[in-house]
C-alpha cells in the first residue's frame, strides 16, 4: 500500500542552488503522467525528472536505519525526505527488479533503474559520508517509468503484476554499476538489458572499456 503521494517544488536549497527534493504529502488522487507526477517540479533536468525517472521510490523501511547512523532527524519523519515521491514500506531493493511492473493506483509502471545519489542527500541531512553509506550498503532507492498514464492517492495498492529480469534486482544493479570491481560479464548482461534505462545501459558500456 502507497502510504503517501509526494510531490515538491523547486526552492533555494544550497547558495544559488535550488532544488525540489523536499517532497510533501499531497491529498486526494494525483495525476500520474510519462513525465512524473502533476504536478511535482524537478530542478535539474538534465539529471532528474524525465520518462525514465518519473516517479522515485525510496524505500520508508530505511528511516529507521538512518536514524541508527545519523540520528533522528526531522526529515526522517517525512515520508518524502529522500525526494520520495513514493512512501512505501515492506519493498526494499533487493526484492525488485529491472522490468518489474506494478499497478500503482490507476497507472501501470516500470522500474527502470536504480537512483544513484548525489551530495544533495547529504546537504538535506547535514551530514558528511551518506553517499559513500549509500553506495556501501545498496540503500538506493529506485526509479519508475509510466507504461499508462493514471492516478494515484494514498491509500491505493503498489501490486507487481509482472517480473522483470528476475536475475537482475534493483540491489544487484547498484552495485554492480557503482561498485568497485564489476565482473565484465555482468557489465556486458546490462548493457544488453533493453528495460534498463538507456544512461546507465551505456555506463555499462563505458565501465567495460
Amino acid at each position: 500500500m502507497v502510504t503517501a503521494v509526494c510531490t515538491g517544488t523547486a526552492r533555494p536549497f544550497n547558495g544559488a542552488e535550488t532544488s525540489a527534493i523536499m517532497k510533501r504529502p499531497r491529498e486526494g488522487a494525483v495525476q500520474v503522467l510519462p513525465q512524473g507526477l502533476a504536478p511535482d517540479e524537478q530542478a535539474d533536468r538534465r539529471v532528474h525528472g524525465g520518462p525514465e525517472m518519473a516517479l522515485h521510490l525510496y524505500p520508508l523501511d530505511h528511516h529507521d536505519w538512518w536514524r541508527g547512523v545519523i540520528g533522528d532527524h526531522p526529515a526522517l519523519d517525512e515520508p518524502g525526505g529522500f525526494g520520495s515521491n513514493l512512501a512505501v514500506t515492506g519493498l526494499t531493493e533487493d526484492m525488485v527488479h529491472i522490468g518489474d511492473r506494478f499497478r500503482l493506483g490507476s497507472a501501470l509502471v516500470e522500474i527502470s533503474q536504480p537512483r544513484q545519489p548525489c551530495w544533495k542527500i547529504e546537504h538535506r541531512f547535514g551530514h558528511k559520508g551518506m553517499v559513500v553509506r549509500i553506495v556501501q550498503t545498496g540503500r538506493c532507492g529506485w526509479y519508475f517509468r509510466v507504461i499508462e498514464p493514471g492516478e494515484v492517492a494514498a491509500g491505493d495498492s503498489l501490486e507487481r503484476v509482472a517480473t522483470g529480469a528476475a536475475e537482475w534486482s534493483v540491489a544487484r544493479v547498484f552495485a554492480t554499476l557503482f561498485g568497485a570491481k564489476p565482473e565484465p560479464a555482468a557489465l556486458r548482461d546490462l548493457a544488453e538489458l533493453a528495460t534498463l534505462a538507456p544512461k546507465l545501459r551505456a555506463k555499462a558500456s563505458a565501465r567495460l572499456s
